[in-house]
């Protein structure tokens, strides 16, 4: 598996300092991606639950947060090999023209090491603040993905859409990587999975950890496979990132009642055995982050121990 690395965009770890050491000393360690995520506001009175919490509550970190794609557009020109990849980016949130050419641009800036990580959100108030409709979100992303690859594949691009249209134009720069950046799809449910296979997009983005262990995420990338398979697609065609949320223990937890442990919770050791059985899944990339766990705030702990992490993933 590839290995990647979540970037501390969030809270008081979202400084230019911190951005550019992390991203200079992954790459310098061999670390092959930085990623960013995407969280418009921080809601005093949210109308949806954070999804991640056991009560629902938003991380206050998420008060600050860097820009995903001006982060990685100033870390595209202080870095030269390492990949540039959003994990996810609310596409719903942003004109389906204007991302184009921003991700477009910033894969000729970077001379092709962006992966564009898409997902639909779920907090109500961040579709408000965007003035998009919170309903009939698949359906509108059905027709993003199918824009996206048209922008970046055609030289005349027309598009009607029930929620988009484009009126015949041409529209540049096209991307560096061919046919089009890669298209990672956020989400587990079976309409997203579909979304994937339908539209033939590189593949699917999950997480793991936490609110997701490990048999429900296999679940998900058996559903994913089956779906590839009655649509009679190339099931080499379709890849999986996954986004690991590791929680460091000093001693062992697979003793007496701790035997179950959480997954990815544990000595290094323990974690590892997990990154073992998640490459047995044939999944193509880990990222690991460490957003909100309490090495988070030490950006050499942080690269110390995906480095380590590495070792039982490549």
């Amino acid at each position: 598996m590839k290995v990647g690395i979540s970037l501390p965009q969030a809270g008081s770890q979202a400084t230019k300092e911190n951005m550019l050491h992390m991203a200079q000393a992954a790459e310098s360690e061999g670390i092959d991606s930085i990623w960013t995520f995407e969280r418009l506001l921080w809601p005093t009175n949210p109308q949806t639950p954070y999804p991640a919490t056991p009560d629902g509550s938003l991380p206050q970190e998420y008060q600050i947060m860097l820009d995903p794609l001006e982060t990685l557009s100033f870390l595209a020109a202080n870095t030269n090999k390492i990949s540039l990849g959003t994990s996810v980016l609310d596409m719903l949130f942003h004109n389906p023209v204007i991302l184009a050419r921003r991700l477009a641009t910033l894969d000729v800036f970077s001379e092709g090491r962006v992966i564009s990580g898409l997902g639909i959100g779920w907090s109500k108030d961040e579709y408000q603040a965007s003035n998009i409709p919170f309903n009939n979100k698949g359906k509108r992303a059905d027709e993003y993905v199918k824009m996206l690859k048209m922008i970046w594949t055609h030289e005349d691009v027309e598009f009607k859409g029930q929620y988009y249209n484009i009126p015949k134009s041409k529209i540049g720069p096209k991307p560096v990587q061919k046919p089009h950046i890669p298209i990672y799809l956020g989400g587990f449910s079976p309409n997203a999975i579909k979304r994937i296979v339908e539209n033939d997009l590189n593949g699917w983005i999950g997480i793991i950890g936490g609110i997701a262990p490990f048999d429900y995420v296999q679940s998900v990338v058996n559903n994913f496979r089956n779906e590839v398979n009655k649509a009679n697609k190339d099931a080499n065609k379709f890849k999986m990132i996954l986004l690991a949320y590791p929680y460091l223990k000093d001693n062992s937890l697979n003793s007496g009642n701790n035997a179950n442990r959480d997954t990815l919770t544990g000595t290094i050791d323990e974690i590892g055995d997990d990154i073992m059985k998640i490459k047995d899944l044939n999944v193509d990339h880990i990222i690991f982050a460490y957003n909100f766990s309490p090495i988070g705030k030490d950006i050499d702990k942080m690269i110390d121990l995906t480095k380590q992490f590495s070792q039982f993933a490549r």
